[in-house]
């Protein structure tokens, strides 16, 4: 799969439109963000700075080292974002966005620099989530981040699920 049939409406050429990719680990986000990604858009992961600063995936630190990567892979994104949309540039975020205050932020963030944003919520149930993770876990890579099924049910449990948002929800199988 090419990811062409991903979101056909978004082809890349709306000047400052961000996507959020919302959802849970094993949702798609990131086979979304790719496709969108050959289409023009910049794509933003916080995965991805954490494998070119360590050469491993989250799952292989130390807990503390990876939330502390985290964070500073997401300030590093975060002026990137402020770059992109200051030149208008399409851009996709993809993250978890697993809280509304985080959302709620980026949005306004979006909207302040003139932009628009598209906040996509990439939905399953948790044995859809187990069974896509047990299957990327086989590979190695920055998108292939290694979820325990503990945290995987953690994640789930506190994920704050976007209402009247003005989400696009697409359901995953």
């Amino acid at each position: 799969m090419d990811g062409s049939d991903l979101l056909p409406e978004l082809v890349g050429t709306e000047r400052g439109l961000v996507v959020m990719m919302c959802g849970l680990p094993g949702s798609g986000k990131s086979t979304y963000a790719r496709a969108l990604e050959r289409r023009g858009y910049t794509r933003l992961s916080i995965d991805e700075v954490v494998w070119e600063w360590t050469g491993r995936d989250g799952g292989e630190l130390d807990p503390a080292e990876y939330e502390h990567l985290k964070s500073a892979a997401e300030w590093q994104l975060w002026d990137e974002l402020i770059r992109l949309m200051e030149m208008k540039a399409p851009g996709v975020i993809d993250y978890s966005f697993w809280n509304r205050a985080t959302r709620d932020r980026y949005k306004a963030a979006i909207e302040s620099h003139g932009c628009r944003w598209e906040l996509i919520r990439l939905k399953a149930d948790l044995e859809t989530l187990r069974r896509r993770l047990a299957l990327r876990g086989r590979a190695r890579g920055a998108n292939s981040v290694t979820v325990p099924d503990e945290l995987l049910e953690r994640y789930f449990a506190a994920f704050q699920e976007p209402v009247a948002e003005g989400e696009r929800v697409i359901l995953q199988e």
